[in-house]
């Protein structure tokens, strides 16, 4: 079973992985890095994939130079996919409490860590 949570967390790293996490103003000192997945969004539906698949921006006319390719985009150009980086840890909050299994998520869109999942 499992309860489902879109809390903000703080999180710190050692070896790119979760070390520790802020929840509630209790500090959980993960043990164990469980799984390790990363997600991406739909980012072959954004404006700028749009753009360079439909050919929008080229002009009607004569071409003065080479057409932009899809391995060519320009630097002000940026793709926002909604990825994700996710962690599935075992961490706990004291000694007397034990240690638990949570899903932590750091989206790369806004820079910010998340608790998405606390499994029993």
């Amino acid at each position: 079973m499992s309860r489902l949570h879109a809390d903000a967390v703080e999180v710190q790293r050692r070896d790119d992985e979760p070390a520790q996490f802020l929840w509630n103003g209790r500090l959980y000192l993960v043990q164990e890095v469980l799984a390790r997945w990363t997600e991406s969004g739909g980012w072959w539906r954004t404006a700028a994939v749009q753009a360079l698949s439909s050919g929008a921006g080229s002009s009607a006319g004569p071409l003065t130079g080479p057409e932009p390719s899809a391995d060519h985009v320009p630097a002000t150009t940026s793709v926002d996919d909604g990825e994700q980086d996710w962690f599935r840890v075992e961490a706990g909050a004291g000694r007397s409490a034990g240690t638990g299994v949570y899903d932590l998520c750091f989206s790369w869109s806004s820079g910010s860590w998340s608790l998405a999942r606390v499994l029993d």
